[in-house]
C-alpha cells in the first residue's frame, strides 16, 4: 500500500542585507557578481525552490522568493558569496508572507534606498525578474508581485517629488568635490572604472562644472571611450593609471572588481589627493591613508550627505505609503482569489453534479416534472450557497487556508 506522503508548504521570503546594519566590507562579501547570480539561480533550481529572484547593488543584496524555511534561501546566498552565515546573523533579515511584499514595495518605491527615493532599485528587480524567468524559476505569483512594485513605484515617482532635485551617490560625491577642493576648475580629475555609477558620477561633473580637466580610464577601453565621446573628455590605457594617479588632483574609483585596485604601492605622489571610493566591494585599500597627503572618502558617507532636497523628500513619504497601501492591497486581494477560486469552482462543479443526480431521479419519479423550472430553481440556489462562500473567503479576518480546507472536506473536493 502507497502511504501519501504531504509535502510542506511553502511561504514567501525576503532575505537579505542592507545599509542598515551592514557596513561596506560587510556588503562586500555579500555582494554578487553576474555570474554568482546564475550560479545562485542554477543551484535554487536544482534544489527544488519553486521561484525566487535575486538582486545585488552597491546598498544591499536580497533574495525574494519561497520556500519551506528561510535557511534554504540564506544557505544559497552565503554559497554563492564571500558571506557566512555568521556574518549573516550579525547583520541581516529576514521577512516571510506579507512582511516579505511589503519590503519588496519599499524597497522598489526608494522608500528604503540609502538616499531616499533613489529608484535605480527599481531596475535591478527588472533585471533580476527577467533572469529568473529565463531561469524559469518566476512563477505566476512572482510575475504578478514584481509587476505590482513597478506598478507602484511608476506612480510614486510620477504623482509625487519624493524624487525632485538632484539627490545620488554620484552627486553627492560631486557635491563633496565642489565643496573640499578649492579651485576645482583649475584642478584634474581622474575617474578609474565607467559602471553606472562612474558613467553617473563624470555626466553629474560635466553638468555641474562644465570640466574639461576629466580623464577616463577603464580596464576594458571601448566603454570609455564610449562615455568619453558622448561627454568629450580624454581616455587612457589601464597601463597608464599609475602616471595619471600621479597628474590627479582627485581620484573617483567606480569599478566592479571584487578586491581592491587601487592600493599606496601604486601612489607615487607629488601632491594632495583626494580619493573617492563609490565601489562595493571596496576598490580602494585602506592603505593608501598611509601616504601624506590623501584623504579617503567611502560611498557610505557620501551617501549621510543631506540637504534641502533630502528634507523635501521626506515631506512626501505619506503620500508615497498611500500609493504603495492602495497597489499592495489590490495585489493582496488577487492573491487571496487565487487561493480560493480553484475551491469555489470545484464547490460549484460539486453542487452542480448533485444538481444532476437529483434532476435524474425527480425526472423518473415525478410524470409531470418541470425540468426548466427546476433547472433555473437550483442554478439560482447554487450561485446563491458559491456567492456565500466565497463572500466569507474575500472577507479581510478569514483565515483563507483553514476555510479552504474546510469546505474540501466536507463536500470531499479533490485538493
Amino acid at each position: 500500500m502507497t502511504q501519501n506522503i504531504p509535502v510542506k508548504s511553502t511561504s514567501f521570503y525576503a532575505i537579505g542585507l542592507s545599509y542598515l546594519k551592514a557596513d561596506a566590507e560587510m556588503r562586500g562579501k555579500f555582494s554578487l557578481d553576474d555570474k554568482a547570480k546564475e550560479n545562485l539561480l542554477i543551484q535554487a533550481k536544482s534544489e527544488g525552490i519553486e521561484s525566487l529572484i535575486v538582486t545585488s547593488t552597491c546598498n544591499r543584496t536580497e533574495i525574494y522568493g519561497f520556500a519551506q524555511h528561510p535557511f534554504q534561501l540564506i544557505k544559497l546566498l552565503c554559497e554563492n558569496s564571500q558571506g557566512t552565515v555568521e556574518d549573516f546573523q550579525k547583520v541581516a533579515y529576514v521577512y516571510k508572507s506579507k512582511e516579505a511584499i511589503n519590503h519588496l514595495f519599499r524597497v522598489g518605491t526608494g522608500l528604503d534606498s540609502q538616499i531616499l527615493g533613489d529608484f535605480e532599485i527599481i531596475s535591478q528587480i527588472k533585471t533580476a525578474f527577467v533572469l529568473s524567468k529565463e531561469k524559469e524559476l518566476a512563477n505566476a505569483y512572482m510575475e504578478r508581485l514584481v509587476n505590482s512594485v513597478i506598478q507602484a513605484s511608476k506612480r510614486v515617482k510620477n504623482e509625487t517629488e519624493i524624487s525632485s532635485g538632484a539627490t545620488s551617490v554620484s552627486f553627492a560625491s560631486v557635491q563633496y568635490i565642489f565643496k573640499t577642493v578649492p579651485d576645482i576648475a583649475d584642478k584634474n580629475i581622474l575617474l578609474f572604472g565607467t559602471g553606472k555609477i562612474g558613467r553617473n558620477t563624470c555626466e553629474n561633473l560635466v553638468k555641474h562644472s562644465k570640466h574639461d580637466h576629466i580623464t577616463l580610464i577603464n580596464r576594458t577601453k571601448d566603454k570609455a571611450e564610449k562615455l568619453a565621446k558622448k561627454l568629450d573628455l580624454i581616455v587612457k590605457d589601464y597601463a597608464d593609471l599609475q602616471e595619471e594617479i600621479q597628474k590627479a588632483d582627485v581620484l573617483v574609483v567606480a569599478t566592479g572588481a571584487q578586491n581592491p585596485t587601487v592600493d599606496k604601492t601604486i601612489l607615487n605622489l607629488k601632491k594632495p589627493l583626494l580619493v573617492l571610493d563609490l565601489s562595493i566591494p571596496k576598490n580602494v585599500n585602506e592603505n593608501v591613508q598611509d601616504v601624506e597627503g590623501v584623504t579617503l572618502v567611502h560611498m557610505d558617507h557620501l551617501s549621510q550627505i543631506t540637504d534641502e532636497t533630502l528634507e523635501n523628500r521626506k515631506s512626501q513619504i505619506p503620500a508615497a505609503e498611500t500609493i504603495i497601501n492602495e497597489i499592495l492591497e489590490e495585489f493582496m486581494t488577487w492573491t487571496k482569489g487565487r487561493k480560493y477560486a480553484p475551491t469555489i469552482h470545484a464547490l460549484k462543479a460539486k453542487l452542480q453534479s448533485i444538481k444532476e443526480i437529483e434532476m435524474a431521479y425527480q425526472r423518473k419519479k415525478m410524470s409531470n416534472f418541470d425540468e426548466a423550472q427546476a433547472e433555473i430553481i437550483s442554478d439560482r440556489i447554487i450561485q446563491k450557497i458559491t456567492n456565500h462562500f466565497a463572500n466569507h473567503l474575500k472577507d479581510e479576518n478569514t483565515s483563507v487556508d483553514e476555510s479552504v480546507d474546510w469546505i474540501q472536506k466536507v463536500f470531499q473536493l479533490e485538493k
